[in-house]
């Protein structure tokens, strides 16, 4: 059995200051820090308490072991208002 899982997460820095962190191979999991190293280990907190959750529920357990990231562009549309 695997001893560590590896996911993927997003922090979005927040107007009023801090990070938000969503994961995004686990639907629903979201939490905020004040900074960067806060929401990295509340990131972890999250992650752990969502998977508690699975293995009580005995649902299976998703990992980002296979995925990554990349970005796409796309080109602005005018808005008419």
């Amino acid at each position: 059995m695997k001893k560590t899982f590896r996911y993927n997460v997003i922090l979005r820095p927040e107007p009023e200051g801090g990070f938000t962190v969503v994961v995004p191979s686990l639907p629903g999991c979201v939490t905020y820090g004040r900074n960067l190293k806060e929401a990295k280990k509340m990131a972890v907190d999250a992650i752990k308490g969502y998977i508690v959750s699975l293995k009580k529920h005995k649902e299976l357990i998703p990992t980002d072991e296979e995925s990554f990231f990349t970005s796409v562009d796309i080109k602005k549309v005018p808005v008419y208002v």
